[in-house]
């Protein structure tokens, strides 16, 4: 599914018209999906009172539409006009027909009928901006918002936004300080950036998107997409019945030092639990004997150290006698940032004749330090960065990293000429040819120490399969995030372990292959 930038909503809505597709029918489809959308989620609507915020633009048409189905279903429907709509507005004039009161808020001396509405409530739906250019929110609109989000707080109405809440900037999430939080956005189309980015993102409650009729096909040219429970199970690699372990991959993990064994067997469990057919632990002995007592399925190759759980530079030498029996290859996962380990890590990966990549953690703090690192290791590599080690490869600050998301993945990927994955809420995945893929997950649950050593061996597990690197990227944070929805419904937000995800991973993965991704629901509505 794609993402769609305000301009790019723009230029589509442009060629539905030039295709012949009027404006006014996008506005009745929008209009009546806003309406199903909030009469499910209030849970039908006889006995709702509902308020609808209406402004200047065809977001306000949309408001006027939903108001009249609404009204038609049998809900108690009051339009607030924040802004004077146009003399020969058809929608409006239907409402009134309809017998829908309608109060201007111009002429509603000190917000008096806005406060006797707004107290018998219990839906209030948004409709003022949409996606609309960015704006400090003043006047009747952020005097209405204000009143709107002061009164929630005691009345406990729901807030359905449409297309976005107002205030919110459609491309990277800023609000003004009046943006509505909304339990349920029903965004048009197609998503918008600024759902998934912060702020913008906690004040979007659940999202819905809506079809309003317009060709998926007019978003083709667009390469920023949203990872959905479909796209998910149509990527799983397959599983034929006369497979062997040799049919699923097998995969080399460098991982481990004294102070975190526990890195080793996450991402070698991760890499596991995503179906690679055989994965090898590279470790030190101290690693091995450690891993080994948790996890019997992986097999070993010892390395090497200088001192207790620090790896030598002359395990390089053992690995690249090895890796070309493997499909792909992690490195990084705790191996500390020792003086050894950083030259092990330079000797092993400025050498030609490497297969596939994944580099997490401590790989990636090594090559930060190195000059232009990214001309000395293959194209053909995933990394796994979270916002600080982003910053530290990019030399940029963390802030500047967290403010664009989904820019600074691309750009970098497209700089380094590698698939980045830039973890976090709402994590994403860019290639470097400038595609980009977005995770719908946010989830504290795996805010946890380990979880991206999990993340790191899953998406190993599935290039290991023979998936592209991009896809690899891609699934693996799906399954990996889906795993973290599970057992946040399952167990809670906090108290689960990194190792809880392991055995998560297959039952998701079964979900999605018996489902095909249809009917799969998570918190994040998709």
């Amino acid at each position: 599914m794609k993402i769609v930038t305000a301009a790019q909503m723009r230029d589509i809505d442009k060629e539905c018209a030039r295709l012949g597709t009027p404006t006014s029918l996008l506005m009745e489809n929008a209009g009546r999906a806003v309406a199903e959308e909030t009469r499910d989620f209030l849970g039908g609507v006889k006995k709702q009172h509902i308020l609808c915020l209406i402004g200047a633009g065809n977001n306000g048409g949309d408001g006027l539409v939903a108001a009249r189905y609404l009204h038609g279903w049998g809900a108690k429907v009051s339009v607030y006009l924040c802004s004077a709509r146009p003399a020969n507005d058809a929608n409006l004039q239907l409402v009134k027909e309809s017998g829908v009161t309608c109060i201007e808020a111009e002429h509603d001396k000190n917000s008096v009928k806005l406060d006797a509405l707004l107290d018998n409530a219990t839906g209030v739906i948004d409709a003022l901006l949409g996606t609309g250019r960015m704006r400090p929110l003043e006047g009747i609109f952020k005097q209405t918002l204000e009143r709107v989000n002061s009164v929630k707080i005691n009345r406990g109405f729901k807030i359905i936004a449409v297309d976005l809440p107002s205030g919110m900037d459609a491309d990277n999430g800023a609000i003004d300080p009046a943006c509505p939080a909304a339990d349920l956005t029903v965004t048009l189309a197609f998503p918008k950036p600024g759902l998934f980015c912060f702020p913008g993102a906690d004040r979007a409650g659940l999202i819905k998107i809506a079809d309003i009729g317009i060709a998926a096909s007019l978003a083709d040219n667009i390469h920023t997409e949203l990872l959905t429970a479909g796209w998910a199970a149509g990527a799983l690699p397959a599983r034929p019945r006369h497979a062997n372990k040799g049919t699923f991959g097998k995969a080399l993990i460098i991982a481990g030092s004294i102070n975190y064994t526990g890195a080793a067997y996450l991402a070698c469990g991760g890499a596991l639990r995503a179906g690679a057919g055989l994965v090898t632990l590279a470790a030190t002995g101290t690693v091995q004997s450690v891993v080994a007592s948790r996890l019997a399925e992986a097999t070993y190759l010892p390395l090497p150290e200088t001192r207790r759980g620090v790896v030598a530079v002359e395990a390089a030498d053992i690995i690249r006698h090895e890796y070309a029996k493997y499909n792909v290859l992690l490195a990084g996962c705790g191996i500390a940032q020792d003086p050894s380990s950083a030259e092990f890590i330079a000797s092993l990966l400025f050498k030609p004749g490497l297969p596939p990549l994944v580099l997490d953690a401590d790989a990636l703090n090594i090559l930060a330090g190195i000059p232009e690192w990214w001309q000395k290791i293959p194209d053909n590599t995933i990394l796994t960065p979270h916002p600080g080690e982003m910053a530290r490869l990019g030399n940029l600050s963390i802030e500047k990293v967290q403010a664009d998301r989904l820019n600074t993945a691309r750009k970098f990927a497209a700089l380094w000429g590698k698939t980045v994955v830039l973890k976090g809420a709402f994590t994403v995945i860019a290639a470097a040819d400038g595609r980009c893929r977005v995770s719908p997950f946010a989830n504290p649950v795996l805010a946890a120490a380990g979880t991206g050593d999990v993340l790191a061996g899953v998406i190993t597990g599935l290039a290991a399969q023979g998936l592209n690197l991009y896809d690899a990227a891609s699934l693996g944070v799906y399954l990996h995030s889906a795993a973290g929805e599970q057992l946040r419904t399952e167990i809670g937000e906090a108290g689960v372990l990194a190792s809880d995800l392991l055995p998560a991973l297959p039952a998701v993965m079964n979900r999605l292959k018996h489902s095909g991704g249809t009917g799969v629901q998570y918190a994040a509505g998709f």
